[in-house]
């Protein structure tokens, strides 16, 4: 046998094997199938998490080297110990001056409740039931992703679409004790529900999604909208709406027009709920500044960011164009075939960054919520070398995230960069 023969022997073997363990993984159930391509996306994290951590020098919490549950167990993780370990302060502590400092207020109730809870029930640490609920919340998360998605894609593209999500370059924070797995979570159920127009069913998820964290203002802007687009097609007349759906009934609007008027309220209940307890009615909003070290300005952040990077010209232009080209995005073909209703929450949680938002390393963390172009990314193209180089692209940006961000490394003027 040939030297190009015994070669081509090995290679022939490993793809027929690689075909017949695909062809298994489809017979799988859909669950079975997300949880394949969830878990193996996380035990990659795993594995970056912990190459990091025999990298990790003196910092903040524990010894250099830590082990991986230490490890994952830093930033906001330690906050929301905090709030588990004594809640919430009834006066904002502030220095000298008088300027209020950094506090629980800014960690939002749901995520430490419910780790509280447990620990309670099971005598476990506030650390391992932070970091429990927040892997199941993601596993969730995932699930409820595909659900979604397998409404405006066939299988294959949504499945693509879920391993972009679990692969994203920040998707490591689905496996630590923060709040975004259970937001995300929510978010994809409140999210399907909207698209089912099961708009009742839909008021306790959203109610629950805003004390996750703050998205609860884009949320009603998104139903806001939505209402009228859907008001308007109804009252024009007609069985069918432009697009081929059937148009809402007066029950359906009425509906909507409630679960719109429930995020507004709980999108201000946190807030409300700072006022109440401090006697302050900025309470909540002079926590969040704090870290951002000034008053908060609309859209004044993005300049400002854009001046830092690009000049005094093009600086103030750097904005503007972003915020163009990501309009123009949920223009592009792909992106038009996820429908009006997630199309709509992208360009609101976006507007909202724009005008909330102080830009900061943070940032990449805080695009999660704009997963539904996960989906648009995968029906850009069928081509699995695409679709492969997607992935393999987000796992090797994961680790730039890690190690840049994650990781801590004490800048010369104090402090490090947050994830």
């Amino acid at each position: 046998m040939s030297t190009v023969t015994r070669r081509r022997a090995p290679l022939a073997s490993a793809s027929a094997l690689a075909q017949r363990m695909a062809s298994a993984v489809r017979g799988w159930p859909w669950w079975l199938q997300v949880t394949a391509v969830y878990g193996s996306a996380r035990l990659a994290s795993a594995f970056i998490f912990m190459a990091a951590a025999l990298h990790q020098g003196v910092n903040p919490w524990f010894a250099p080297k830590p082990d991986y549950w230490n490890f994952i167990n830093i930033w906001d993780a330690r906050w929301y110990g905090q709030v588990i370990a004594g809640g919430y302060p009834s006066v904002l502590p502030t220095d000298a001056a008088g300027n209020v400092q950094e506090n629980t207020w800014a960690f939002y109730p749901l995520f430490p409740a419910l780790a509280g809870g447990l620990s309670s029930l099971t005598g476990l640490k506030p650390a391992a039931s932070l970091t429990l609920i927040a892997m199941l919340a993601g596993w969730g998360a995932a699930l409820a992703v595909y659900a979604l998605f397998r409404c405006k894609a066939a299988h294959g593209p949504a499945m693509w679409g879920v391993a972009f999500f679990a692969t994203f370059p920040v998707s490591a924070v689905l496996q630590v004790p923060y709040a975004e797995p259970l937001s995300l979570l929510l978010l994809a159920a409140a999210l399907l529900l909207v698209l089912r127009r099961q708009y009742l069913w839909a008021i306790p998820v959203v109610v629950l999604l805003c004390l996750s964290r703050p998205v609860g203002v884009p949320f009603a802007a998104c139903l806001g909208l939505l209402l009228v687009i859907r008001g308007v097609a109804r009252f024009r007349g007609g069985r069918q709406s432009a697009t081929g759906e059937e148009t809402h009934s007066l029950a359906d609007l009425a509906a909507l027009a409630g679960l719109t008027a429930v995020a507004g309220l709980s999108a201000l209940a946190w807030p409300a709920a700072a006022w109440a307890a401090t006697g302050d009615p900025l309470a909540y909003t002079k926590t969040e500044t704090v870290w951002r070290g000034h008053d908060l300005v609309p859209f004044k952040p993005w300049f400002d960011a854009g001046v830092d990077l690009f000049g005094p010209v093009l600086g103030i232009l750097a904005p503007l164009v972003f915020a163009g080209l990501f309009m123009a995005l949920l223009f592009v073909p792909p992106v038009v075939r996820l429908g009006v209703e997630l199309r709509i929450w992208c360009a609101c949680y976006m507007g909202y960054l724009l005008v909330f938002l102080h830009p900061q390393t943070s940032t990449f963390r805080m695009l999660l919520p704009l997963f539904p172009l996960a989906l648009g990314a995968a029906l850009l193209s069928r081509s699995r070398a695409y679709r492969g180089a997607v992935v393999s692209m987000f796992l090797l940006l994961q680790i730039v995230w890690i190690v840049w961000l994650w990781a801590w490394a004490q800048l010369p003027g104090g402090g490090d960069y947050p994830p």
